[in-house]
């Protein structure tokens, strides 16, 4: 990444200022300002363990003074020493785009600690990351239970301990915030709910679990989002049993991710990071508050992030199938079906994994075989070089499955990011499907940070990651989110556990929260194993192929299936695919939030992207219910005229006008039919 740094280094007595774009960060005697256009954050310096003073909307004005002097950042009650101030201003990468960023260090008696904060043009957030160096202590106990505290009849029952670590906190004066703490489940070859929220009235000393809290002013609107950084809550390293502490108007995110055994004085270690959002209004601030943000963890480049995958695995051949003639075969058929992306998944290799047809496979020691991650020389006797060469002539790309050795927390990562930029060099392929994955400790997750991180930057970001979120211990939504998109489930006809209205509601559930075009979404062969559903309304067999690739455009859509097994009416679809590629950039660039109904088979439902103020696009779902037309809920403004125009599917053009709560009337003739609608607000 181009850098430019900025500023050295800071003293108190004098003002120091640095700027890039709209960003903004200064230091004047005991006061250090970090903001944007839309945000800001005042610190009081305090030998760069920071306490925050005030927090402001800029869009809204509102501006939230804390009321205790306690520093952001808690790991131990040393008195901080050597605090130190640097600016730098990043240039983008194509990963990620310009930015400021601000690198406060300090030391905690024994402990050093370096606080790196990420600010963006026009973004209401800014983000920390945590290094620290030398010697933690004292945060190994777990937070006590309420039921395991005294009964409160004077003032001294309600001193609880403090939290011994803390990554942010904000503490406001008031009784009257409102929270909800999103809680996210990935592993989902086990898991099929994947989004819970609590909401709650915040009172006295509370654990909450997951990824984003988000805390609304109950007198006057507005408020905050914390996102943490990190994996899903039941598989963080180091975990203590919540992410998120509410205590009256004190609000912090906990769990540093790290043990004391894995902060040693002789390199930094990486904490879970937090960012903090705000907004002036309701839910649609707020998410889009958090959305805007998490668009700038990954440029969504259209030619590289951009796909229709067909990888071949959910058919259940495993690898018995693949070779050079079945894949040149496949590549054909994929052409017919619009496919930009052919994946080859495990089998490709001559090196045999555990869930190969054939026993005997690893995923431990797999370079003691040298030839582990050549193409199998009997299935592929010219190499992948006949399959790359009809893909491009077909224009489509080839991606490959890959496990990194998992042995000793991936210390053989050179190797594989060896591998991984081999395979990049001989052939040009740029999609790798990362699978096999248990990250079990911090060397582990940071020797896997080390892999992608080289992979990135000998092939000069070229090369993505497809992260499956199936199985094990491994990053969720909101961790590793800079290396590529998220393969978010295994569903099979074979095991009669592929429904499509199961697939629909886990990108309609995750997307208020995870940017659906981050989630790759299968649809599946609908004409195999049609007896394992016999009897059941909600049975594959009983959409309309093209209804089934509809439910994945939201997200990156997966065709997880063999073509060759697809009978002549399959490529029908054609004509969809060809008009859904040619808006999917556009539809994506939005910001993109559940509509309607949660899909239940009998739902109305949909996604909305925001594309601008006054425009975006509408994707409709009429499920197998008796209502022809519906009262959708949306995220547009009441009392406005809009004109939609039918891009895909069966919906005619049409003008309505939302009603006070932003509904409108819509209708689909046929059941378990979609349209998706530009539209804009006249």
């Amino acid at each position: 990444m181009r850098s430019r740094e900025l500023l050295l280094s800071a003293f108190l007595a004098v003002a120091f200022v640095a700027s890039a774009g709209d960003c903004y960060s200064m230091l004047d005697g005991d006061t250090l300002r970090m903001g944007n256009s839309r945000i800001e954050r005042v610190y009081l310096w305090n030998n760069g363990h920071l306490i925050t003073c005030r927090v402001t909307d800029k869009l809204s004005g509102k501006t939230f003074v804390p009321t205790a002097g306690t520093p952001d950042f808690t790991v131990n009650r040393a008195v901080p020493s050597d605090g130190r101030f640097v600016v730098t201003e990043f240039r983008s990468d194509g990963i990620r785009p310009d930015h400021m960023v601000t690198t406060v260090s300090y030391r905690l008696g024994d402990l050093e600690v370096e606080r790196v904060y990420r600010m963006y043009d026009g973004v209401p957030a800014i983000a920390v990351g945590t290094r620290l160096r030398g010697a933690l202590s004292g945060v190994a106990e777990k937070e006590v239970s309420a039921a395991d505290r005294s009964n409160i009849e004077h003032a001294e029952d309600m001193k609880v301990k403090p939290v011994t670590a803390v990554l942010d906190r904000l503490s406001l004066p008031g009784q009257h915030w409102h929270g909800s703490a999103v809680e996210f489940r990935d592993i989902t070859d086990w898991n099929n709910n994947l989004v819970d929220r609590r909401d709650f009235i915040s009172y006295r000393k509370t654990n909450y679990r997951g990824n984003i809290l988000t805390v609304t002013d109950g007198e006057n609107g507005g408020g905050f989002v914390f996102l943490k950084e990190a994996p899903c809550s039941g598989v963080q390293l180091a975990y203590r049993g919540g992410d998120f502490i509410s205590d009256f108007g004190t609000f912090m995110v906990t769990g540093l991710g790290v043990s004391e055994k894995d902060v040693t004085a002789d390199k930094w270690t990486s904490t879970y990071g937090s960012v903090l959002c705000t907004f002036g209004g309701g839910e649609l601030d707020a998410l889009t508050a958090l959305r805007s943000y998490q668009k700038q963890c990954r440029i969504l480049d259209p030619d590289r992030d951009e796909m229709v995958m067909m990888n071949t695995w959910g058919d259940r051949s495993q690898d018995a199938k693949v070779n050079e003639t079945f894949c040149l075969a496949e590549l054909d058929k994929a052409a017919a079906l619009g496919i930009s992306l052919f994946q080859i998944d495990d089998g490709w290799q001559a090196g045999k994994s555990p869930n190969s047809a054939t026993a005997g496979g690893s995923f431990r020691d797999i370079y003691a075989n040298a030839s582990y991650w050549t193409p199998d020389p009997v299935k592929y006797p010219r190499g992948l070089t006949p399959i790359v060469e009809r893909g491009r002539e077909l224009g489509i790309e080839i991606g490959l499955w890959f496990n990194p050795s998992v042995q000793n927390d991936f210390a053989d990562w050179e190797k594989d990011a060896a591998t991984i930029v081999g395979l990049w060099r001989k052939y040009g392929i740029r999609m790798f499907k990362i699978d096999g994955l248990t990250v079990s400790s911090k060397r582990g997750e940071e020797n896997l940070r080390r892999l992608f991180d080289r992979v990135l930057e000998e092939s000069g970001n070229e090369v993505m990651f497809n992260l499956d979120a199936t199985a094990s211990r491994r990053g969720g939504y909101h961790f590793f989110n800079e290396y590529g998109n998220i393969f978010l489930e295994n569903r099979y006809t074979d095991w009669g556990n592929y429904y499509p209205y199961w697939t629909l509601r886990n990108l309609w559930m995750l997307s208020r929260y995870v940017p659906a075009e981050k989630l790759q979404i299968e649809f599946l062969n609908k004409w195999r194993n049609t007896q394992k559903y016999e009897g059941d309304r909600f049975a594959p067999s009983g959409y309309d192929f093209g209804y089934l690739f509809a439910i994945t455009m939201a997200g990156q859509p997966l065709a997880w299936m063999e073509a060759s097994n697809l009978p002549d009416e399959a490529y029908d679809i054609r004509p969809l695919v060809d008009g859904y590629r040619k808006i999917q950039h556009d539809f994506h660039k939005g910001v993109i939030l559940p509509i309607g109904e949660e899909p239940s088979g009998r739902s109305w439902t949909g996604f909305q992207s925001v594309t601008g103020d006054d425009a975006g696009y509408l994707l409709l779902y009429r499920e197998d219910n008796d209502r022809p037309e519906a009262s959708v809920k949306t995220w547009l403004p009441g009392g406005r005229r809009l004109k939609l125009t039918p891009v895909l599917g069966d919906g005619r053009g049409r003008t309505v006008r939302t009603d006070a709560e932003g509904n409108i009337r819509v209708a689909l003739d046929r059941r378990n039919s979609f349209v998706m609608y530009r539209y804009r607000i006249d």
